[in-house]
């Protein structure tokens, strides 16, 4: 255990967990001293704990994934039982011998109060588990109707209700898919030990709304079988993952699709005719005489003229179509449903308007127009070469013009 040793300077609490054995390989000091010596399956079971799988194996393709998975485990706090969520992933995903690190998160443990021994119980669930979790946290009744028992300060200043508001609420009030979603939270609350996050949309008191993360878990309570939600706020991280999915497959200059982006479209149609034997056709648009417009009025206007060109594409295009900036001058169009008369039909309507345009010092914008239709058991590739062949011709009999494969 040598190699794990270092782990014993950091403040936060880390286990690592032979998965096959489902043993404590190594507690650094810091989770030592939650743990006092019990096994992972009294910190996974105990009285606050939830957990999505009743065997950690269970996680193990989603950790291979590296989704995020997360638990919260019962440990000792100042002689007292307490919840801490904890972040699991896998080392040496690669070899045999599988473990998993799981690390605590100490910003979730509550801050220690003293309690009557009288009033434990009472006292730890709302002061302990509630009122002092930094997290959102609700406490629902799914036998009636979805009633919001209880709400956390943190929940409070997250929706914007206050606690008596949210105690005259039910969790469809404020959830997006409304009365939907007492057929998921019944599910979820058969379950022994809760589920993997859920993604939905809250609405807070305002009305706007927010993309959350929610993990639930079972708690008897008064002989009452409630569930725990934890919220996560995933706003940001949704709006983030979204403009990093747009940048990856989006063309930065233009804002088309970009040509790895558009294989994808192709292959997807491409899967779609053999289904369903749809046709399809490409057009594959090149500007002409390029180099010489950068040449002469500069790189900028070289972009301005690409702008347009792109604009008036997917202005002219059906919203099934997909244009695509395929490379420096070259654009290519994607047309489901279309046979090569109507691609071609569609390409002379697109060339003659490229030719309307009009921009301050350059005269005369026009484009040579490939056009192919997909052939039975014909690769993309093989497309793509006949689509270029016929552009190649339109460039080679004098431009501004469409010729087809």
């Amino acid at each position: 255990m040598n190699a794990y040793q270092a782990l014993n300077q950091l403040v936060t609490p880390v286990w690592i967990l032979a998965v096959a054995e489902r043993e404590i390989l190594f507690a650094n000091q810091a989770a030592v001293r939650l743990s006092l010596g019990v096994n992972v399956d009294e910190l996974r079971h105990g009285r606050y704990s939830v957990h999505a799988e009743e065997d950690i194996m269970a996680y193990l393709p989603a950790l291979r994934s590296q989704e995020e998975v997360v638990e919260i485990w019962t440990v000792q706090q100042n002689e007292q039982s307490a919840p801490l969520s904890c972040r699991l992933s896998l080392l040496r995903p690669e070899e045999d011998n599988e473990q998993i690190l799981v690390e605590g998160l100490l910003y979730s443990l509550p801050a220690p109060k003293p309690y009557p021994a009288d009033d434990l119980w009472e006292n730890s669930v709302y002061d302990k588990l509630f009122h002092s979790n930094s997290a959102p946290m609700l406490l629902i009744d799914p036998a009636a109707d979805g009633r919001i028992v209880d709400a956390n300060l943190a929940a409070t200043k997250f929706y914007g209700y206050s606690r008596e508001d949210f105690c005259r609420k039910h969790t469809w009030e404020i959830n997006s898919l409304g009365r939907e979603i007492m057929g998921i939270m019944n599910e979820v609350a058969k379950l022994p030990g809760g589920h993997r996050p859920l993604n939905f949309v809250h609405r807070m008191a305002d009305g706007s709304l927010r993309d959350v993360q929610t993990y639930c878990g079972p708690l008897e309570l008064d002989d009452r079988r409630l569930m725990m939600c934890i919220i996560h706020d995933v706003t940001e991280q949704k709006r983030l993952k979204k403009e990093l999915e747009y940048a990856a497959s989006r063309d930065p200059l233009t804002g088309l699709w970009n040509r790895r982006q558009f294989v994808n479209l192709l292959e997807a149609a491409r899967t779609q005719k053999r289904r369903n034997d749809v046709e399809y056709s490409v057009l594959l648009v090149d500007a002409d005489h390029f180099k010489t417009i950068n040449d002469q009025y500069g790189h900028q206007s070289g972009d301005e003229v690409l702008m347009r060109l792109a604009s008036t594409l997917e202005n002219r295009v059906r919203d099934s179509d997909a244009v695509c900036r395929w490379g420096g001058e070259e654009f290519i169009v994607l047309l489901p449903q279309t046979d090569l008369e109507s691609a071609v039909h569609l390409a002379h309507c697109l060339r003659a308007a490229i030719e309307q345009i009009q921009m301050p010092q350059i005269q005369c914008i026009t484009v040579s127009i490939g056009a192919a239709q997909h052939q039975p058991a014909e690769s993309t590739e093989s497309l793509l070469k006949r689509a270029d062949a016929a552009l190649y011709r339109a460039k080679a009999l004098g431009r501004n013009r469409v010729e087809s494969s």
